[in-house]
C-alpha cells in the first residue's frame, strides 16, 4: 500500500460539522486503495476513556470519492447520535488490508494485540457555535462587478475639471484618467442589470481617494464626492433591493492612501504622532528620496510607498476600521463586504470583524480577496468565502494549455472543491476575470471559447460573478487596460444583443435549475477517447441529473441525443462542434 498517499486529521476540511446533526469526514489515499470503510461510534459507548472500555465501533463503507492528480478523496457523512465521534479507517487494496489510526497504520494482527492501544481519531463535540455557517442567499446570487469610474456617468455636475469624454471600449485606458462614472450612473442602469439576471452588485471602493480606482483611501468615513454622497448611495442600495439585487462594498484595510490623515500626521510628527503605531514603521526618520518600502523603512502594499500598510495588530486600528464596516451595514444596508488584500490583514482583525458584523446582520456576506488556498481564513470564524481565483485560473488554463486532458480538468476542479468545507463551497465567489486581471475575451482566441468557459463558470458550485462588460465580450489587457469604459451607446443600439442574450440565457438557466447551483458533481469520463472533451454531471437525485459537455478539441465529436436540451451552442443533430456547448437534463 502507498502509505505516503494517505492523509486525514480530525479537523478543518477533513472532519467538520456541516450542520447541527451531520459530520462530514474526508480522507485522502493513493489510487491503490480500492475500498475504504470507516469504523465509528461514540467515544464513551463502552465506558470512560482509560477505563479498559474495549471500544469497537461499527463499520460503514465510504462510497463517494473524487479523483485528484495523485490521490483519491473519499468522503462520507455521519450523524453522531450524541454529537461526538470516535473513529478509524479500514483501507483495502487488491491484496492488502490496513487500519489507519491517528498514530499511523496497523495490521490485523497489531490491531488485535491484547493491551495494545488504538489511538483513534476523535471529534469531541459538535458545538453549534463552532459550526461554520454561511449566508444561504449567496448561492442563489449572480454577481456583477462594477468599476464605478468606467461604468456609467449619471451626474455630470460631479465631473472634475480633468474629466475626459467617454471613450470607446475598444481603446485602452490609463490609471490617471478620469471618465466621470458615478453612483447615479449605476442607479440608472439597475433595470438593465435586473433584465440581464443580475442579483448582486460588487463595487470596487467608493470611499474618498485621489485615484480613479480608490484603493488608496484618503477618508474611510466619506464617499468620494466624484461618485456622489451618502444620500445617493443609500438610494442606490434601496433601489437595488427593490429589484432583488444585493450590494457589496470593497474595504481596503490592509493599507491606506498617502493622504490618509493619520499617515500625514505621522509624516509631520514622527514617533510623537498618536498614529505612529497605526502603521508598520521600522526606522525613523525616513531617508531622503523614495524607495522607502524597498529599503524596509516601513511596510506597504507591495512596494508602493504611497500605500502604507496599516497595523491591524493594534486594537485601536482594528476598532476604527471595524466601526467603519459596521456603519456600512447599519447605515447603508449593504449585504456584503469584500476585504482587499485580505491575506495580509491580521487574523484577529478578521475574527473581530466577523463577530461585530454578524451581530448586526447574521446574513452579511464577508468575502476575502485571497488568490491561494485560504483554509486558515475559512474555519467559520473569519470570512464566509474568498474569491475563487484557483478555479478561474484552472478553467482558463485548460483552454490555453492544449496538452491538458479532460482528466486533468477533473483533477484541478476537484482540487478547488476539496480545499474547504461544503458550506464554504456553496458560497465561493467564482470569477474568470476582474479589475485585477486581463479580461477573459483578451485571453481567448474566439468567442466560442469565450462562451464555453463562461458555461463552465455558470455550472460550478458557488456564486458566479461577471465583470462589467463580460456580457458584450469586452476586451482589455492587464491593469489598467482591463478597466475600459462601458459602451452604452452601442449596447442601446442593439449592437451586442446576441452576446448579451447568451449571457442572459446562461444566467436564467442557473437560476431556474437548482442542480446547477448544487455542490454535488461527478465526472463520468465517458469520453476518454476524446481527451479534450469536458464532461461532468450535476447530481441531485439518482434518476435526475444535469449533464454539461464541452468540446474543446479541433474536431467534431458524436454525442448521442439524450434527455432534454437546456442550452446548446454548435450542437447539430448528434455532432458537438469545436467549442460546442451542450447542457441537458437527463432522467432515468
Amino acid at each position: 500500500m502507498d502509505f505516503n498517499a494517505v492523509y486525514h486529521e480530525a479537523n478543518d476540511n477533513y472532519c467538520y460539522p456541516f450542520n447541527n446533526d451531520e459530520l462530514i469526514i474526508n480522507i485522502k489515499t493513493g489510487y491503490d486503495i480500492k475500498s475504504v470503510n470507516i469504523i465509528i461510534g461514540d467515544p464513551f459507548a463502552n465506558g470512560i476513556l482509560g477505563g479498559g472500555e474495549g471500544w469497537e465501533g461499527e463499520s460503514e463503507p465510504v462510497v463517494f470519492k473524487k479523483r485528484l492528480k495523485n490521490q483519491l478523496w473519499w468522503t462520507t457523512t455521519v450523524k453522531p447520535e450524541y454529537k461526538r465521534l470516535k473513529y478509524y479507517f479500514e483501507l483495502i487494496t487488491d491484496d492488502e488490508k490496513w487500519y489507519y489510526f491517528e498514530d499511523g497504520f496497523l495490521s490485523d494482527e497489531q490491531k488485535n494485540l491484547a493491551g495494545r492501544s488504538r489511538q483513534c481519531f476523535v471529534f469531541p463535540w459538535m458545538n453549534p457555535c463552532d459550526i461554520a455557517t454561511t449566508p444561504a442567499w449567496v448561492n442563489d446570487t449572480v454577481w456583477y462587478q462594477i468599476f464605478p469610474d468606467r461604468f456609467c456617468n449619471g451626474d455630470h455636475t460631479l465631473d472634475p475639471e480633468n474629466v475626459l469624454p467617454w471613450r470607446s471600449h475598444k481603446e485602452p485606458v490609463l490609471n490617471e484618467e478620469c471618465f466621470g462614472g458615478d453612483l447615479q450612473g449605476i442607479i440608472t442602469k439597475l433595470d438593465y442589470l435586473k433584465d440581464l439576471g443580475i442579483t448582486g452588485i460588487y463595487m470596487t471602493p467608493i470611499n474618498e481617494s485621489y485615484s480613479n480606482h480608490k484603493y488608496d483611501t484618503v477618508d474611510y468615513t466619506k464617499i468620494d464626492p466624484l461618485f456622489g454622497d451618502e444620500t445617493v448611495f443609500k438610494e442606490l442600495v434601496t433601489r437595488a433591493h427593490e429589484r432583488g439585487v444585493r450590494v457589496m462594498l470593497d474595504g481596503v484595510f490592509n493599507h491606506s492612501g498617502y493622504y490618509f490623515a493619520p499617515w500625514q500626521d505621522v509624516l509631520s510628527k514622527g514617533p510623537s504622532s498618536e498614529y505612529f503605531d497605526w502603521f508598520m514603521i521600522n526606522t525613523w526618520p525616513l531617508s531622503e528620496g523614495g524607495g522607502h518600502a524597498q529599503k524596509g523603512e516601513y511596510y506597504t502594499f507591495a512596494f508602493f510607498d504611497d500605500m502604507p500598510k496599516l497595523n491591524t495588530n493594534n486594537p485601536v486600528v482594528r476598532k476604527y476600521f471595524i466601526d467603519i464596516c459596521a456603519k456600512w451595514v447599519e447605515d447603508y444596508g449593504v449585504d456584503g463586504i469584500r476585504l482587499d488584500v485580505a491575506n495580509e490583514v491580521s487574523h484577529q482583525f478578521c475574527k473581530e470583524l466577523r463577530t461585530r458584523l454578524k451581530a448586526i446582520n447574521p446574513d452579511i456576506y464577508i468575502l476575502g480577496e485571497i488568490w491561494h488556498n485560504a483554509l486558515p481564513w475559512l474555519r467559520g470564524d473569519e470570512f464566509d468565502a474568498v474569491m475563487n481565483y484557483p478555479l478561474g485560473e484552472s478553467i482558463k488554463d485548460f483552454w490555453i494549455d492544449k496538452s491538458l486532458t479532460n482528466e486533468d480538468f477533473e483533477y484541478t476542479v476537484n482540487r478547488c472543491y476539496t480545499m474547504y468545507m461544503q458550506q464554504t463551497n456553496d458560497v465561493l465567489f467564482n470569477l474568470l476575470d476582474s479589475h485585477d486581471t486581463k479580461r477573459l475575451r483578451s485571453d481567448v482566441k474566439s468567442l466560442d471559447a469565450y462562451f464555453a468557459q463562461l458555461a463552465v463558470l455558470f455550472t460550478m458550485p458557488g456564486s458566479p460573478c461577471i465583470y462589467y462588460g463580460t456580457e458584450i465580450a469586452m476586451e482589455g489587457s492587464y491593469d489598467p487596460d482591463c478597466r475600459r469604459c462601458m459602451p452604452w451607446d452601442a449596447i442601446e443600439k442593439g449592437e451586442y444583443a446576441d452576446r448579451i442574450n447568451i449571457i442572459r440565457e446562461l444566467i436564467d438557466l442557473r437560476k431556474q435549475e437548482p442542480l446547477l447551483k448544487s455542490r454535488n458533481f461527478h465526472f463520468p469520463n465517458e469520453y476518454a477517447d476524446h481527451p479534450r472533451v469536458i464532461q461532468f454531471q450535476k447530481v441531485g437525485w439518482s434518476d435526475n441529473y444535469i449533464e454539461i459537455i464541452i468540446n474543446t478539441s479541433e474536431e467534431d465529436v458524436e454525442i448521442a441525443q439524450k434527455g432534454e436540451v437546456l442550452f446548446a451552442r454548435h450542437y447539430i443533430d448528434t455532432a458537438l462542434l469545436c467549442n460546442g456547448i451542450l447542457i441537458r437534463r437527463i432522467k432515468e
